[in-house]
């Protein structure tokens, strides 16, 4: 079932709507309607944008997370105390200035600011359903949220070049660094970053000690902090977009689609409690745009 269709059973859409998202809708789609069946079966995808193989690290030289656990299948293993041997990468935000921009970027212009597939919020989906396991709904969540995340990604990723990116930042105040295994801080370009990340995630998904989906498998006692830090990965795959391919997303006349995408992403977050606020602040503007629409509640 599309995003729009489960929006239509829920009584929110609008007919003028209709003809216009028929072929994109299919880029966001949406299946956690309660009245669906949970079902996380099917492993997640992770798009490789180019030559590189997701499952190698684009340059040889290893770097390391703490605290997040980003892991190859078959390189590192996270056990479900928390400990971990040698990771990949560690990211954190290591510049913000306090330099106001000069002009609104194009995210939070008119008309592009107020278009979105339907009108109302996001929070009767993003609610837990009666007689639902609530790290079963939050697992299904992310599962659904990442491969959304994922197909958007592989639409702009072409233009996501080393050259044109040498760093992954999230607007002029904002600079996601990487810390090696060495502890230096370190800028990867953005493409780079995010393969790391979207790589990470998608080992994540697979591992069922993390996500179980087979019967009787149970969620371990560090489910929550994995998906926060899964989510905050995520998020920071949004501001980069945001602020450096929402053009592209325009000149696609995706940016109802990619609209909707985020404030469900962020009804979901602050549905559960998942991010914490300091971590929202490249996409601050925006969400506050968004609440006061009443798109997220």
């Amino acid at each position: 079932m599309s995003f729009l269709n489960t929006i239509r059973g829920l009584g929110r859409s609008s007919k003028k709507n209709k003809k216009d998202v028929d072929t994109p809708a299919s880029i966001y789609s949406h299946n956690n309607s309660s009245g669906s069946p949970i079902r996380r079966s099917q492993s997640p995808s992770k798009y490789s944008p180019n030559k590189y193989s997701p499952t190698k690290p684009r340059n040889t030289n290893q770097i390391q997370f703490a605290n997040q656990s980003p892991t190859r299948r078959g390189r590192t293993q996270v056990n479900t105390q928390g400990q971990q041997n040698q990771l990949p990468c560690r990211p954190q935000i290591a510049q913000q200035s306090q330099a106001l921009p000069s002009k609104l970027p194009l995210f939070l212009c008119e008309p592009f600011v107020k278009t979105a597939l339907v009108k109302g919020s996001f929070k009767t989906i993003v609610q837990l359903p009666k007689y639902v396991d609530s790290n079963e709904w939050i697992a299904l969540n992310i599962f659904e949220l990442y491969n959304n995340l994922n197909q958007f990604y592989g639409i702009i990723a072409d233009y996501v070049t080393p050259e044109a990116f040498p760093t992954m930042n999230a607007g002029p105040n904002t600079n996601y660094m990487w810390v090696d295994a060495t502890g230096q801080a370190i800028n990867l370009p953005a493409s780079q970053y995010i393969d790391y990340v979207l790589t990470w995630i998608s080992t994540k998904l697979n591992d069922q000690s993390i996500f179980p989906t087979k019967t009787g498998g149970a969620f371990p006692p560090n489910f929550l902090k994995d998906c926060k830090n899964i989510l905050r990965q995520m998020l920071r795959i949004f501001a980069f977009i945001y602020h450096n391919q929402f053009d592209k997303i325009v000149h696609l006349s995706l940016e109802a689609h990619w609209n909707s995408f985020f404030a469900h992403f962020i009804s979901f977050i602050k549905e559960f409690n998942l991010i914490d606020r300091k971590e929202l602040e490249p996409l601050l503007p925006l969400i506050e745009n968004f609440e006061q629409q009443g798109k997220i509640i």
